[in-house]
């Protein structure tokens, strides 16, 4: 049992009733769902999911903290690489389209900085699909930054054709995954029930062709020796497939940047990491249990980049760079960006310093956080890969 603070007042009422919602959800579906209904309905069910809820997520006050929160640096480093992908389209796709902006600090910042450039885009686009959040970036950039305002643009719907750059921070990890277990040569589903008192964990037989398929291919139950070690549990994400390849179908000419948490696929499917990467957050803490008050912490997973590329390609975009998040900010000159503070102004410079610290620690965000970019008709070396490449890992 959990010892996280138990939440009081409306959000507990709300919490009940998200649940109560899913346990009507896999009454109706005959007493089982697979975990990626769970997951999505507890993150995203219209008015209920916890990315659809009235509660803060980002920063101090939320659930987790993301990079663009951490340090406006982030945000500098990346209009950088924005610059140099605009630089290389015409005049009429210098776009920026940005999916789950979050708290709208990520655009503020790269915004910011692309005019402090004289680079500014034509428009920059987001598509959120949390009500709530587009509100919070709107009245970010009304507070902050309302000169700006008439180039960014909300978008219900995925445009039928882009040219630009497409950008995704901290996005893949929470679109729903599907848990897998192999056992030896037989291969079954997790999913959630309804015991009468509590959620809880429930394996069917695996049928969803799709699913099948890709489970098949892995084997991640195999060491490196051909032994097999028994039970195992890993995500696949179906969703992240689904996304890579609606992204190629309306990239004309431009450039996708993603950043994320996760691994290529030998690591991410090595045979000691048999309880799967699934992770949730909740008030700052991280745990593994998803059933804690749905609709009031955040579940994610690690992305498997390896996946991500093999069907990005496979779709007729060109990988452009794969490299950490410490490399990638470097390449991108973020220590240049902090060196504009003068080192002797130690009130603005000291913490700046830190933040960039956490930003590009190894024991940070540095490693764990992976940046991938593939385009289309790209020539152009990327300056954030300059060094570091780990193509080889994917």
């Amino acid at each position: 049992m959990l010892s996280l603070s138990t939440p009081t007042g409306s959000a507990y009422q709300h919490s009940c009733a998200v649940q109560e919602m899913i346990c009507a959800e896999i009454a109706t579906a005959g007493g089982w769902i697979p975990f990626t209904r769970y997951m999505e309905l507890a993150l995203y069910a219209p008015g209920m999911g916890y990315y659809c809820g009235g509660a803060a997520k980002f920063g101090g006050t939320g659930d987790f903290v993301t990079a663009p929160e951490i340090s406006q640096l982030f945000g500098k480093a990346v209009a950088q690489q924005g610059v140099q992908v605009l630089e290389c389209m015409g005049e009429n796709s210098n776009n920026i389209l940005e999916f789950g902006a979050g708290s709208g600090k990520l655009a503020l910042d790269l915004l910011l900085e692309m005019e402090k450039l004289e680079r500014l885009p034509k428009h920059y686009f987001i598509l959120e699909v949390s009500g709530e959040l587009q509100n919070r970036q709107k009245e970010l950039f009304e507070k902050l930054a309302p000169h700006l305002l008439s180039r960014v643009d909300w978008l219900e719907h995925l445009p039928a054709k882009f040219e630009g750059l497409i950008l995704a921070n901290e996005v893949l990890d929470a679109m729903p995954v599907h848990l897998v277990v192999w056992r030896g040569t037989n291969l079954f589903e997790r999913g959630v029930a309804w015991n009468g008192r509590a959620l809880e964990w429930s394996d069917h037989i695996l049928v969803n062709r799709e699913l099948f398929k890709v489970a098949r291919e892995l084997s991640p139950q195999i060491n490196s020796d051909g032994e097999n070690v028994g039970t195992y549990v890993s995500e696949i994400s179906l969703s992240t497939r689904r996304f890579m390849r609606s992204l190629a179908g309306i990239l004309q000419q431009g450039a996708i940047v993603l950043i994320d948490y996760g691994f290529g696929y030998s690591e991410y499917y090595h045979s000691q990491r048999n309880r799967g990467t699934l992770m949730c957050h909740y008030r700052h803490h991280a745990h593994e249990d998803p059933f804690y008050f749905p609709g009031l912490q955040d579940i994610t997973s690690h992305v498997d980049f390896s996946a991500i590329s093999q069907v990005a390609t496979a779709e007729g975009l060109e990988l452009l760079g794969y490299t950490s998040q410490a490399h990638f900010l470097i390449n991108c000159g973020i220590t240049e960006i902090l060196a504009r503070i003068p080192a002797e102004n130690a009130g603005d410079f000291l913490p700046l310093a830190n933040q960039l610290q956490k930003l590009v620690s190894p024991a940070e965000m540095g490693e764990l956080f992976k940046v991938i970019v593939f385009g289309k008709n790209i020539q152009q070396p990327l300056v954030g890969f300059t060094s570091g490449d780990k193509s080889r890992q994917l």
